[in-house]
C-alpha cells in the first residue's frame, strides 16, 4: 500500500465511526474490520498516535453498541495469562455489564480443541504462531500482538545459579531441568528455542538440553497442581526438578507462593522472548470485539503490565 492509501484510510478512520442505529450492520462491521487491520500493520502493539487513534476510535463505536449480550463471552487464553486476564474479565464485565467465561490452558491444546470444534469467542495465545494457524483456516482474525513475555529460570534454593552461569548449571548432568511440552504449550517451544541458541554458543547444548529436559507441564497427560496452587510453584516444592525454565511472569508468581525459590534471568546470548497473539472468532458478536478492544486499551495493558507483561500501550511513568 503507497502512502497516499496510507493517508485516505488514516483520514477515514478520523471521521466520526458510524453507529448501528444510524446505518446498516454489514456497512458498521465493515468500517471496524478496516480499523483492525490497520492497527495490524505494525504487529498489533499501539507504538504511535495512529494506534491510538484507532483504538479511540473502536472503543467510540463499539460504544454504541448494546451492554448486554444474549450469550457469555467466551474467552480462552494462554495458562500464563491467567491472573491478568482474569483480572482483565472482571473490570470489563464491570464495565460493560458483559458477562465474560474463561477457559485457561496450554495454548496449543486450546488451539486443537478450538479447531475441533469447541466455542470461542476471543482466544488469547502465548504465541502467534497458534492463533495465526486458527486464522489461516479461517476461523477468525486478524491476528494482532498485544503482549510480551520473556523466558526466566526458576532454581530450588540450594541450586548456585547466576545469570552468568546458568548455561553450565544447565548443563550439568546432575542438575534436573524442567520445562513444559512443547508443541502443546509454547513455553515447552520457547525452551527448546533457547536450547538452539546455546548450541551455537557450546556445540552440543541442544543435544544434551533436549535430552535431559523433563516435561513436566502444558501436556494433555501433565499433572495438574491442586486447586489454588501456582503450578510452577506446585510442581518445584514438590521437588520435581532443581530448575525449571518458564515464563517470567509465571516464575514470579511462583515465588510468591513458594519464597525458597529464586528466579534467574536468562542471560542475553540465550534469551527468548515470547510474542502473544489475540483473534476474534469470525461471526462473533459486536460485545466479543469490544472484549478484544478493551485487552488492548490502556487499562487493558495496564493491568497485563501489573502482572509482568511487557506492553506497549500505557502511559510512561504509570
Amino acid at each position: 500500500m503507497d502512502n497516499a492509501d496510507e493517508e485516505r484510510d488514516e483520514a477515514i478512520l478520523r471521521a466520526s465511526p458510524p453507529r448501528l442505529q444510524q446505518i446498516d450492520d454489514r456497512v458498521a462491521f465493515r468500517w471496524m474490520e478496516t480499523a483492525i487491520s490497520f492497527l495490524k500493520k505494525e504487529g498489533g502493539m499501539m507504538k504511535n498516535y495512529s494506534h491510538r487513534l484507532v483504538i479511540s476510535a473502536l472503543f467510540f463505536f463499539l460504544s454504541s453498541l448494546s451492554a448486554s449480550a444474549a450469550e457469555p463471552l467466551k474467552l480462552h487464553a494462554a495458562g500464563s495469562l491467567k491472573a491478568a486476564l482474569s483480572e482483565v474479565a472482571v473490570s470489563f464485565e464491570n464495565t460493560y455489564k458483559t458477562k465474560v467465561v474463561t477457559k485457561f490452558g496450554p495454548s496449543g491444546l486450546l488451539t486443537t480443541a478450538i479447531a475441533d470444534g469447541e466455542t470461542a469467542d476471543v482466544f488469547a495465545s502465548a504465541n502467534m504462531a497458534h492463533p495465526e494457524k486458527l486464522a489461516a483456516n479461517g476461523w477468525g482474525g486478524p491476528v494482532v500482538l498485544f503482549a510480551r513475555n520473556q523466558l526466566c529460570a526458576l532454581a530450588q534454593s540450594d541450586i548456585s545459579a547466576t545469570t552468568d552461569n546458568l548455561l553450565d548449571t544447565l548443563m550439568d548432568k546432575n542438575v534436573r531441568l524442567g520445562t513444559s511440552t512443547p508443541k502443546a504449550d509454547p513455553s515447552g517451544d520457547y525452551a527448546w528455542a533457547l536450547f538452539q541458541k546455546a548450541d551455537a554458543i557450546q556445540k552440543g547444548s541442544f543435544a544434551t538440553l533436549s535430552g535431559k529436559a523433563l516435561q513436566l507441564t502444558g501436556g494433555p497427560t501433565s499433572v495438574k497442581a491442586p486447586e489454588g496452587r501456582n503450578q510452577y510453584g506446585w510442581v518445584m516444592d514438590e521437588n520435581k526438578a532443581d530448575v525449571f525454565l518458564t515464563y517470567c511472569t509465571n516464575a514470579v508468581s511462583a515465588q510468591k507462593e513458594v519464597q525458597s525459590l529464586k528466579v534467574i534471568s536468562i542471560p542475553e546470548n540465550i534469551s527468548v522472548g515470547a510474542d502473544y497473539g489475540l483473534l476474534v472468532r469470525n461471526g462473533a458478536s459486536p460485545e466479543a470485539w469490544r472484549l478484544a478492544m478493551y485487552i488492548l486499551s490502556a487499562e487493558g495493558q495496564k493491568i497485563l503490565k501489573k502482572y509482568g507483561f511487557e506492553t506497549a500501550a500505557v502511559e510512561k511513568g504509570e
